[in-house]
């Protein structure tokens, strides 16, 4: 799915770029663009998209450390764990956005 918005959306940039249609063309399919993105259904979509995402990659995260955790070096061991520690379910991520 992703692949396919990556796709659409070069397509939209290309055509934009390309068009001989000019300015009016242009400012036309930027108001689309943006009365898209602030559609409530398409922010509540993406958003509950990202809140699977950051759950799979949590589960995927615990299952690989759990099983490479004993093949790996001890410094690396370490920061691993240095990172679910400070992670510890405070609600916010590295990046300072919600997990919510």
């Amino acid at each position: 799915m992703r692949y396919r918005l990556v796709f659409i959306a070069g397509l939209a940039l290309g055509y934009v770029l390309g068009t001989k249609a000019g300015r009016e063309r242009y400012e036309q399919l930027r108001k689309s663009a943006r009365q898209v993105a602030q559609n409530p259904a398409v922010r509540n979509t993406a958003e509950t998209a990202a809140q699977q995402g950051r759950q799979f990659a949590g589960k995927a995260y615990h299952a690989v450390s759990d099983r490479v955790g004993d093949h790996v070096p001890d410094s690396v061991a370490q920061r691993v764990r240095s990172l679910r520690e400070r992670s510890g379910g405070n609600g916010a991520d590295d990046w300072g956005t919600s997990n919510t």
